[in-house]
């Protein structure tokens, strides 16, 4: 093998082998960040819920609705707090997914904090073009591209092997009759009438055609996958963006408008709870699409082999102190 191919190999594969290290370390980074905010949200519904359920206890006191709407309020209540310690569970989870990657058996660190405010934000989406263009330096392809140039490599070398090379040798030879001394020059070639390195030579030339069909593959393979990467991308975008700027408003309208109506008597505690289903659904939906559009857009920059948003790059955690350890 040539050293410098097989330089060019290794360097393709530390490429591949760093983005495959780096996206599976910001991916954990993410997760605890979205799980962090899971716990945000869960309070905050946990807190609304307990609000609704006073209402209605102040309600029945009054005498102005039945036991029963306190007893589903309270039902309420006691659901989002089981929404709290599931999410709860799903954090201490992400943070020992996220110190396992540094080979560490229990997260000794509080919380995570990204470098930036930016990483609540929804991913930038890259256009197809910025992004068929950095293919072909992305290192899977890289690495696959090496492996032709080493097979080119191997074929010279085989053909250099048919070539026969021609021997010179010199002498002196002592003539009997003259008695003197005479200079003999020799050429000597051998004829490949039976062996001319044909059979390596057309293993290589096999070798060399598979490797050309496997960076055919391989492209298409990347090509695809980066653009199916980013149409789920800017579906996620869009529907994050959706939810965030025209569901969530109207949802917590809604229940802010069932809240006071329910106080004032105009409303069954029923139009409440329903309110604040629809209100926290839409928080939770908006939190899956955002993080899915995160997870798609590291994925991109994963198969690439660079980050295309390294400002909201998560970068830190905030250790715990002696005491939480």
């Amino acid at each position: 093998m040539p050293p410098s191919a097989s330089r060019d190999i290794a360097a393709a594969e530390l490429a591949a082998r760093r983005a495959e290290v780096r996206s599976t370390v910001v991916l954990a980074f993410r997760d605890v960040l979205l799980a962090q905010e899971r716990i945000k949200l869960a309070a905050e519904t946990t807190e609304l819920a307990r609000r609704g359920s006073q209402a209605a206890s102040r309600r029945v006191q009054a005498g102005k609705v039945s036991p029963v709407e306190e007893t589903k309020a309270k039902i309420a209540e006691a659901t989002a707090g089981l929404d709290t310690l599931q999410a709860q569970s799903e954090l201490m989870q992400a943070r020992q997914r996220l110190a396992a990657t540094w080979g560490s058996a229990y997260p000794r660190f509080e919380r995570a904090e990204p470098s930036t405010a930016t990483y609540t934000e929804l991913p930038f989406l890259p256009t197809v073009e910025s992004l068929m263009s950095r293919l072909a330096s992305s290192p899977s392809l890289q690495r696959v591209k090496s492996n032709v140039a080493l097979r080119q490599a191997i074929v010279r070398v085989e053909n250099s092997k048919a070539t026969a090379d021609v021997t010179v040798s010199m002498g002196v030879q002592r003539d009997a009759q003259s008695g003197r001394n005479l200079a003999v020059v020799g050429l000597s070639m051998p004829f490949g009438v039976f062996d001319r390195n044909q059979g390596n030579i057309l293993e290589a030339l096999k070798r060399e055609e598979k490797a050309r069909d496997e960076l055919a593959l391989t492209e298409l393979q990347l090509r695809t996958s980066v653009l199916q990467a980013h149409a789920r991308l800017e579906a996620s975008r869009i529907e994050a963006q959706t939810i965030r700027d025209s569901v969530l408003p109207g949802a917590q309208a809604a229940y802010d408008a069932a809240t006071k109506g329910f106080e004032l008597g105009k409303f069954d505690f029923l139009d409440v709870l329903d309110a604040q289903r629809t209100l926290f659904q839409a928080r939770a939906q908006y939190q899956r699409a955002s993080g899915e559009a995160q997870r798609l857009a590291i994925d991109i920059d994963r198969q690439l082999g660079e980050s295309t948003d390294s400002d909201a790059t998560p970068t830190s955690t905030v250790p715990t102190s002696p005491a939480q350890r």
